[in-house]
């Protein structure tokens, strides 16, 4: 009875380990390579799957999900025979699992050598400037290669991407000092176009200022003239209107007097020679009031009986500016004699 136990506890263990091999779950997003006898048989996709147990091997399980593979620093020699190290970026996904499997032993290392090539085929024909400036250039270049040659291993190659590239030291300081120098270039001439402009918008305003100010000062210069002119013709024609006499003359110029004699260094006075007359005149009106003025009682005082004898008429010569004569007097004896000038008199007076 025990040797009958014994085979039917192995009978369903084979049984359970053969239902085992013959179900497959094969997860979402990946495949698997089924291989009869070392041939390759069929390609299992996501799901379940029935398999030929002991006779159906599942080699390989592959992800066909898109697939990120960064490689180390590569160093490329440019054009220009400097030596740059460039990290790259593969972003690559398997589309058929078999060619992946059979085609290429490792795709991994496959690309990596391949990219490496790409890169220094396509480096070595441009100068360091043109690779630090030409990303997309070269992106671009290393994707068609790599999609043209992984196509029958079974991959697509989705983006290329240059991590980045790293000049050689001494470079890098070379290239920072050039940068320095362009960019204090530029602040240079910010500076002196921002001088230059300032300077413009000062001038402008000054020009401005003084156009204003000149139109402004001829405008007032207009407008005191009017006023003059305004105020000279409604003297003269309060003057004509008024008919002033030789009394009011001999008035004002009483009243004008005083303002020659203004100031510490007025030590000369200039008199014109109608105040003489105009004196004469005034003298003439005081005169006529003190011979008619009324008395303290309000009486009237007795006019003389005949009018004073007027003096002669004085006999004057002309000034001659080149000869200098002097005037001459009459007295009242009928005998000529020089007019005194008080100016002169004056001169002669003062020492100063």
């Amino acid at each position: 009875m025990e040797p009958v136990l014994i085979v039917l506890v192995v009978l369903v263990v084979v049984a359970f380990i053969a239902l085992i091999k013959t179900i497959q779950v094969i997860p979402q997003a990946s495949a698997a390579i089924v291989e009869r006898f070392g041939r390759y048989t069929r390609t299992l996709n996501a799901g379940l799957n029935i398999v030929v147990p002991f006779i159906d091997r599942v080699r390989n399980r592959i992800d066909l999900r898109e697939q990120v593979v960064p490689f180390p620093p590569q160093p490329v020699i440019t054009q220009d025979n400097l030596v740059v190290n460039i990290d790259t970026v593969i972003y690559y996904q398997v589309t058929d699992a078999r060619a992946a499997t059979y085609e290429v032993a490792s795709y991994i290392q496959a690309i990596e050598q391949l990219t490496v090539t790409t890169l220094r085929n396509i480096i070595g024909s441009m100068d360091l400037e043109s690779t630090l400036t030409s990303r997309e250039v070269i992106n671009a270049g290393l994707r068609g290669v790599l999609d043209e040659a992984t196509g029958k291993w079974g991959i697509r190659v989705n983006r290329v991407e240059l991590k980045a590239i790293e000049p050689p030291t001494s470079i890098q300081d070379s290239m920072e000092k050039q940068m320095r120098a362009e960019r204090d270039k530029r602040a240079a001439i910010l500076t002196a176009e921002g001088n230059r402009q300032s300077q413009i918008l000062r001038a402008e305003g000054e020009k401005q200022a003084e156009v204003l100010k000149a139109e402004g000062e001829a405008q007032a210069a207009v407008l005191r003239a009017d006023g003059e002119a305004a105020a000279i013709r409604t003297v003269f024609e309060a003057i004509h209107q008024g008919d002033a006499d030789q009394k009011l003359l001999a008035y004002q110029y009483l009243q004008t007097l005083p303002e020659l004699a203004k100031g510490d260094a007025n030590k000369l006075w200039i008199i014109p020679s109608e105040v003489g007359d105009a004196l004469k005149g005034l003298g003439g009106a005081f005169t006529g009031l003190t011979g008619n003025g009324g008395g303290a009682n309000g009486s009237a005082v007795a006019a003389p009986s005949a009018a004073p004898a007027a003096p002669p008429a004085s006999t004057q010569v002309p000034i001659d500016p080149a000869a200098g004569p002097r005037p001459l007097d009459t007295d009242t004896k009928g005998s000529a004699r020089p007019r005194i000038d008080p100016l002169r008199e004056y001169r002669k007076s003062d020492p100063e």
